[in-house]
């Protein structure tokens, strides 16, 4: 049904080709729906999908946007029910139920709601991706956190601390539904609230949740304190951890079934003077975005970024901090280049998502696979493309940098502040000048701020400081797009909604090869960069707050001044 539509849209002019292409290949490495697809992907907004929608089957479209769930409609039809036939009660008159549904001309579908519920059914059309949103805020297996945390004290018998590892053991075993029940809802609520990592944080009398959501953390909840050994305990054993052992930290996985999909934990316990610190990352392959045109660049910075990566051979390095979306540039960049004509391999740690059609290694230290020894095997293995997920030491920088200059093109991350310091940082790890303005083709430093909710976005004014601040003239400011967010149901009144790549594009002209050559220092090589072209990061985000996709605070927050 859905490459009907998808054919559709195509007939009727509303997307390109190459987009129906590109939305099927999203959907084949990520999941998640063909026209969902096409919508992340930009080829179709999304009132434009439900206008066609709505003409498709004739009848009305049932905008999901501001939907707040009500418990007395939703209890008509069972969730796995309205899951299964992607159906949502919104509203009722009389004996007429009003039903969202992605296929109203499922009339098998409707004959069944209409015998549980006892209504008639009157079908309203809504995305699928809509619809999965408002289905998740509408049922959750697991229950609402407050739901769960309602009557705990009468369901688990009061855990006092003990430091034995039989204590955890009982607890664990014996009366443990409340807590798993606290535990999968904690985990849900994360998901559906697109959180990135859940950290759970014992303290003297007291314990904390907190979820990052767009980079920012955010206080959830505080379960009682006497729940601290069983809450973890229940992950530890989720992660096949030991549980006995609190002394030092421990790495594992999750991989459970939460709101309908599959969701991968990468779970890390360390310990602190006050009891185990858990932190959970979420690995949702249904939030990954591979496509490479939708990341954020300016056209300059495309075309390089773009012409670097199809070159044959040579080293392409994306820099910055830790969660600043190198891996997710690195995943487009190999998605845009995977076809059946090259090998592709990767050596990462961990693995964070699986890619079909490429050969991606998990690098395991304790018994030698390190990213070295990964790098020497894949030079036996007739690779074209070569991802190292980062350059750590001097042994695997000089086996990329030979890879590099013997016909691969290899990928790789370093962890500097800009694009022109990762040339002094090989230099410094013992890579010869000679041999890095050779290798590398091109280097790229990034950021990711917050995006500005389009639901509640507003024009605003800065005022002459913050402009001074983010050295940008007030005549360029003037007449730009320059907004905010008020705050609002669907950015849960942050006035942010999802994030934003902010890129330094550096190409190894043959003037910062030669300063390359002569151990030039890194302010240098920026202003022959910036010279020759080169957006800075504060100049490629200034881009992006003209255009009123982030904010000044934003910009000041994640890019230093240019001070050249």
């Amino acid at each position: 049904m859905q490459e009907d539509i998808g054919q559709k849209l195509l007939d009727a002019n509303l997307i390109a080709a190459n987009a129906l292409e590109k939305a099927a290949l999203q959907q084949k490495n990520t999941g998640g729906s063909l026209t969902g697809n096409l919508v992340k992907i930009g080829a179709i907004s999304e009132a434009d999908l439900l206008e066609f929608l709505a003409r498709l089957y004739h009848v009305p479209a049932a905008d999901l946007a501001s939907y707040e769930p009500d418990p007395a409609l939703t209890k008509l039809i069972p969730g796995d029910v309205a899951t299964k036939f992607m159906a949502l009660p919104i509203s009722r008159s009389g004996r007429r139920l009003l039903v969202a549904m992605s296929n109203p001309s499922n009339i098998f579908a409707i004959d069944d709601i209409k015998f549980i519920t006892g209504y008639e059914v009157e079908p309203h059309v809504a995305s699928e991706a809509a619809l999965k949103k408002a289905l998740d805020r509408a049922y959750d297996s697991a229950g609402t956190m407050a739901d769960v945390m309602k009557g705990m004290e009468e369901d688990l018998a009061v855990v006092e601390e003990d430091d034995s590892a039989e204590a955890d053991a009982g607890i664990a075993g014996a009366d443990e539904a409340p807590i798993v029940k606290l535990v999968n809802s904690l985990i849900a609520d994360a998901v559906r609230k697109g959180a990135s990592d859940i950290h759970i944080e014992p303290y003297e009398k007291s314990m904390r949740v907190r979820f990052r959501i767009d980079g920012m953390l955010h206080e959830m909840m505080a379960p009682p304190y006497k729940f601290k050994a069983a809450i973890l305990s229940r992950l530890k054993i989720m992660a096949e951890l030991d549980i006995a052992e609190r002394r030092v930290p421990q790495d594992g996985r999750i991989k459970i079934k939460v709101i309908n999909r599959t969701i991968d934990l990468r779970v890390s316990s360390l310990p602190t003077i006050f009891g185990e610190k858990i932190v959970m990352r979420i690995l949702d392959k249904t939030n990954l975005n591979i496509d490479l045109e939708k990341l954020g660049f300016e056209p300059r910075p495309m075309k390089d970024f773009t012409s670097a990566i199809a070159s044959p051979y040579g080293m392409v390095l994306v820099t910055g901090p830790t969660g600043s979306g190198k891996t997710t540039t690195l995943y487009s960049a190999l998605s845009r280049i995977n076809t059946p004509e090259v090998n592709v391999m990767t050596a990462e740690d961990p693995v964070e998502y699986n890619l079909d059609g490429i050969n991606q290694v998990l690098v395991h230290e304790d018994i030698g696979l390190t990213f070295a020894a990964a790098l020497k095997a894949f030079l036996r293995q007739d690779p074209n493309i070569i991802m190292v997920g980062e350059i750590r030491d001097l042994e695997t920088a000089s086996i990329a940098v030979k890879a590099a200059l013997t016909g691969h093109l290899v990928l790789s991350t370093l962890h500097t502040n800009d694009a022109a310091s990762a040339i002094g940082r090989l230099i410094d790890m013992g890579i010869e000048p000679f041999l890095v303005a050779s290798s590398v083709n091109l280097i790229l430093a990034q950021r990711l701020v917050r995006r500005v909710c389009s639901s509640c976005r507003r024009p605003v004014d800065l005022d002459a400081e913050i402009l001074r601040e983010l050295q940008l003239d007030p005549s360029e400011a003037k007449g730009s797009g320059l907004s905010d967010g008020a705050g609002c149901v669907e950015c849960s009144n942050t006035g942010y909604r999802g994030r934003q790549g902010v890129y330094e594009v550096m190409t190894m002209s043959p003037r910062l090869r030669d300063l390359t050559l002569d151990r030039a220092p890194a302010s240098d090589i920026k202003k022959s960069a910036i010279a020759e072209g080169m957006l800075t990061l504060r100049r490629d985000g200034l881009e992006k707050l003209k255009r009123g996709v982030t904010t000044a605070e934003e910009i000041l927050k994640e890019t230093a001044a240019d001070d050249l």
